[in-house]
């Protein structure tokens, strides 16, 4: 039985507290009435409240002096203020004292209804990601599945439902936002957990090999295949496979995995004989699957067989909520790994970080403070143990005052954000950049820059 979502409600007015605590009780919450703030404040002490619903204007204690007092008790506690005095200030106050929500009198009973479900909508969401975090690193060590945020919320609650199924999984999202880890969480919270997840990147292998990796060959199907040998989908039988970067997969080895979707059956290669498998297929791209559509690159029938549950996760530029947590993580696992004390961030360091925009996405951030726990000569990572594409970007504005200084600095700019997200790989970078190895070797020297100081 799902324990009673209590309420705790401060009026100092009789007849507002009583209609307020009349109608919450009719919708089937436990609420608690108090006459004043001092009253609100000792049964927050005794009674743990999933929400405090306060008038602002209280004779002994403000709804705003309430709001702080409870939130230093409990700090993630939701907290709704109601008042008559409905302007714009006291609502800026009640926000950046840590108010959830805003309501004016008189108060529409419906609305505050629509309020409270919200904030008991986040809650169940909160737990459920916490809980799914704690299972998957306390039962299958899967670590790094952090964020708080609304978008990530989202994510694990897509998770928790399709885990159980036997759906098969689009994950999507850019490169370095961690869809490797979405998928490890699937395989390890199914009924699939005790058999094997196997996993296969799309772009690493050439065609040629890549049929024969997924697939397996027989002995003699060409040449160099001394002896018979199993693919990843034999592998996989009873447990997952993952199909990394989905999107790179040539078209002529899309109508073999669309068979095995549909009839869960394929050949080796050099083979004619069936063979039946029990997979379940988790994927994952970066790139634009409609666009590839449109251009005849991707076949429609198997974009639908892939596309029946999809899992979209966000840039980290668009979920800064989770930045100081996954900072926080990242600093306490290199510090530990490298066997220092490192205390925190110095106030420059971390409001460049929570500034930057991270085109590698969460790789790049874990990149960036492994680096600078490594490098750190003090308990303090400085501003001066961070690479300087994180703290340079105002600088070489400045230097935008004639039009080649203003082009030499984006092109800085741009040679670094390629190399992060090419994971320093200089042959990908100059792909991105649409220029040649052998000219971005040039500008590298030119700006006096290195592959892993730039992909830092």
């Amino acid at each position: 039985m799902a324990e009673p979502f209590r309420i705790l409600v401060a009026d100092d007015e009789p007849a507002q507290l009583e209609l307020i605590g009349g109608f919450l009780k009719k919708q089937g919450f436990e609420a608690f009435l108090a006459e004043n703030g001092q009253n609100a404040l000792r049964q927050f002490r005794e009674v743990p409240f999933d929400l405090v619903l306060t008038d602002q204007r209280m004779p002994d204690m403000s709804g705003l002096d309430l709001l702080k007092a409870v939130r230093a008790i409990h700090p993630e506690v939701a907290v709704i203020v109601i008042t008559a005095y409905g302007t714009i200030e006291t609502a800026v106050s009640a926000i950046k004292a840590g108010a959830k929500d805003y309501l004016t009198k008189p108060l529409n009973l419906d609305e505050l209804l629509y309020r409270i479900e919200q904030v008991r909508e986040r809650l169940r969401l909160l737990s459920e990601n916490r809980d799914l975090r704690e299972a998957l690193q306390r039962q299958h060590r899967i670590e790094g599945i952090i964020g708080e945020s609304g978008r990530m919320l989202e994510v694990f609650s897509m998770v928790r439902r399709a885990a159980p199924s036997e759906a098969t999984v689009l994950i999507r999202g850019e490169s370095g936002t961690g869809k490797e880890l979405i998928a490890k969480a699937i395989h390890y919270a199914s009924p699939r957990a005790s058999g094997l997840l196997i996993r296969v990147n799309c772009a690493a292998l050439p065609d040629t090999l890549l049929e024969s990796e997924l697939f397996g060959h027989e002995k003699g199907a060409f040449t160099g295949a001394l002896t018979k040998r199993k693919g990843r989908f034999e592998l996989a039988d009873g447990g997952s496979i993952f199909l990394d970067e989905i999107g790179d997969l040539p078209l002529s080895l899309q109508a073999k995995l669309l068979r095995v979707l549909q009839e869960r059956e394929f050949e080796r290669v050099g083979s004619s004989l069936p063979i039946r498998v029990n997979v379940r297929i988790l994927a994952a791209t970066h790139r634009d699957l409609e666009g590839l559509l449109s251009a005849g690159q991707f076949r429609e029938d198997l974009y639908y067989r892939l596309n029946v549950v999809t899992i979209l996760l966000p840039p980290l530029r668009e979920r800064r909520q989770d930045l100081p947590l996954l900072m926080d993580h990242f600093l306490k696992l290199f510090a530990e790994k490298n066997r220092k004390t490192i205390r925190g961030f110095s106030h420059e360091a971390r409001e460049a970080l929570l500034r930057y925009d991270y085109p590698g996405n969460v790789r790049e951030l874990e990149n960036i403070i492994e680096r600078a726990a490594v490098l750190t000569r003090d308990e303090v990572i400085g501003q001066a143990d961070l690479p300087l594409s994180i703290h340079e970007p105002e600088e070489e504005k400045s230097e935008g005052t004639t039009l080649p200084a203003a082009t030499e600095g984006i092109e800085r700019r741009m040679i670094r954000e390629a190399l992060a997200r090419s994971g320093g790989v200089q042959t990908r970078a100059a792909e991105l950049l649409g220029i040649s190895e052998r000219a971005l070797r040039y500008k590298l020297k030119k700006y006096g820059l290195t592959g892993e100081d730039a992909a830092s």
